[in-house]
């Protein structure tokens, strides 16, 4: 399975460089994992903090793509886990799986050829000759 746009499609190719791009908000999860296990509302502040707050995930997006996520295996629960800042409530935690991984450093690429030939055509303003 692969997840684009929010929705959930079978079949995934067992190459994830053949996938289409990945959502923002997918993107913006598997990102913040992608630095170590999260539970929800981990992951829509460090979405929110990596945008610069561009990007601002509500509970039922996240949480739908989460279970979209897990039911592709991009994504695992990594237990329960107390937090003390929330007052000991037991949270999930979610980490990425290999094919998660894969899937978040593929799209990263993709983003990082467009930024390049974005920068080549001078349309992200003025550069420093080594930029271009």
């Amino acid at each position: 399975m692969y997840i684009h746009c929010g929705y959930t499609v079978a079949d995934m190719p067992a190459d994830t460089k053949a996938l289409p791009p990945l959502s923002p908000a997918v993107f913006h999860i598997l990102l913040a994992l992608s630095a170590g296990d999260r539970h929800g509302y981990a992951i829509m502040k460090e979405a929110a903090e990596q945008s610069e707050g561009r990007v601002r995930l509500g509970p039922g997006t996240l949480y739908r793509s989460i279970q979209n996520l897990l039911s592709a295996g991009w994504i695992e629960e990594a237990g329960e886990r107390g937090d003390p800042a929330s007052g000991d409530e037991r949270r999930r935690y979610y980490r990425l799986t290999g094919i998660g991984h894969e899937a978040v450093t593929n799209e990263a690429r993709r983003l990082s050829d467009l930024v390049r030939i974005a920068r080549r055509r001078r349309l992200l303003g003025h550069q420093r000759p080594s930029e271009g």
